[in-house]
């Protein structure tokens, strides 16, 4: 029997180890929202376990500067300025033209490109990168790294209390009335200059009523406010503590069955931040930019490991924004079809976030982004029903073969190379 079978067989066993340790965590640990006391805690935790359990010499705890409220706080100043701009729509659209284009701006590069021009108008934490290694016996030719995030996220209040499509209806409406109005507010513009004429039904009736047609949709736009609740941190025991163990059960395994590979180094990141925008995984890349060079070194991003019927590699990420390396994720997902294990292709759609994939990737790593729920919103999508009691052991352990089987390939074609 390879040395890699066994572990497979015993995936259920890896999974039952994973359950019990987000148990744990959720149990014993403080919330671990990004930069918190809690998350630092559950990084000491996880290497600890790394060193102690699963044969690596050594884990490093980086610490990053964060200012994690900033990732939400867009909403804050892109809500205020378009409401100020609907106010100026009907007296000074000049000055609400600029001002809406100034939020528009801001949550385009802060969301959907997650920049951080305004993060320094957050308060500033620190939180924490773990890197751990598990060396091989003979010369490495190849390196293999597991990431998963330890951060949970922030209540989503509409989601928890309404369900997704409530969530969807609000941030749709939201959005298009701030986007409507700021094209008619350009069209008003454009007719008057930079005069400050008052407009009226009289003077013009079109674009008059274009402005009060948009008003009723206010409330939806004042609702993106509520779209969080900074308060409460959900457990995240699928998102994303289920990433965090898929990379630790293999190592645990591999130290139980006393497997050393040859030329394989196997090991595991674990990100802080995710949360707050990817900002463990931008703080890391930046941080060992070239400290992996010597050899090949592909970093599997896991994030919500829960739905054995929802396994994908994710081929473009950051809302849709970030193309992803094909021969990396095509190692994942052929080795899924050879234990027949379902898994899919797709990407992270626009406005579905990102993973910490996507932030190696920008920082030039090789790496594939692997998921395991709908990208639609699920029900304990960043709520407190989030729960160790509420994981798929099946996806849990499907994942964990189809990442042992790819482990087994890589560690084949390094022996190979020789």
């Amino acid at each position: 029997m390879s040395k890699f079978q066994k572990m497979i067989d015993e995936k259920a066993q890896a999974a039952d180890y994973i359950e019990q340790e987000i148990t744990y965590v959720c149990k014993n640990i403080p919330k671990r929202d990004p930069g918190a006391e809690g998350e630092t805690i559950a990084c000491q935790y996880m290497a600890d376990t790394l060193t102690e359990k699963c044969g690596c010499e050594s884990a490093k705890i980086e610490p990053f500067e964060v200012h994690p409220a900033s990732f939400f706080g867009w909403i804050y100043i892109t809500v205020s300025l378009a409401l100020a701009h609907v106010a100026l729509y009907f007296v000074y659209p000049l000055i609400g033209t600029i001002l809406m284009a100034i939020g528009f701006a801001v949550m385009i590069v802060h969301f959907v490109f997650y920049k951080k021009p305004v993060d320094f108008l957050f308060p500033k934490r620190t939180s924490h990168n773990v890197t751990a290694v598990r060396k091989c016996t003979e010369e490495p030719r190849v390196r293999v790294f597991f990431n998963g995030h330890v951060d949970a996220a922030w209540r989503s209040t509409y989601n928890e209390k309404f369900g997704g499509v409530f969530y969807d209806i609000e941030i749709g409406c939201g959005f298009a009335s701030m986007l409507f109005m700021f094209v008619f507010s350009i069209i008003r513009t454009c007719m008057v200059g930079a005069s400050y004429d008052i407009l009226t039904p009289a003077s013009n009736p079109v674009m008059f009523w274009l402005g009060i047609a948009v008003l009723p949709f206010l409330p939806f736009v004042i609702g993106l406010f509520f779209l969080w609740d900074e308060r409460i941190i959900v457990d995240g025991a699928n998102d994303n503590l289920s990433g965090c163990y898929i990379g630790i059960a293999v190592l645990k395994k591999m130290e139980e069955a006393g497997i050393n590979l040859r030329h394989t180094e196997v090991g595991v990141i674990i990100t802080g931040s995710e949360e707050a925008g990817v900002r463990g995984a931008k703080a890391w890349a930046a941080a060992h930019k070239h400290d992996y060079d010597d050899i090949p070194t592909y970093i599997f991003s896991y994030d919500t490991i829960h739905d054995a019927k929802q396994l994908m590699v994710n081929y473009r990420e950051l809302n849709a924004t970030v193309k992803m390396e094909k021969e990396v994720g095509d190692r994942f997902y052929n080795s899924a079809e050879e234990l027949g294990i379902f898994c899919k292709k797709g990407m992270v759609p626009p406005f579905g976030g990102a993973t910490d994939g996507a932030g190696f990737r920008q920082g030039g790593f090789h790496v594939a982004s692997i998921t395991a729920l709908s990208h639609t919103l699920e029900d304990y999508y960043h709520t407190q029903r989030d729960t160790y009691d509420n994981l798929d052991k099946n996806g849990l352990a499907d994942c964990y073969a189809v990442t042992v089987n790819m482990l087994r390939h890589i560690d084949e074609e390094s022996d190979a190379a020789g």
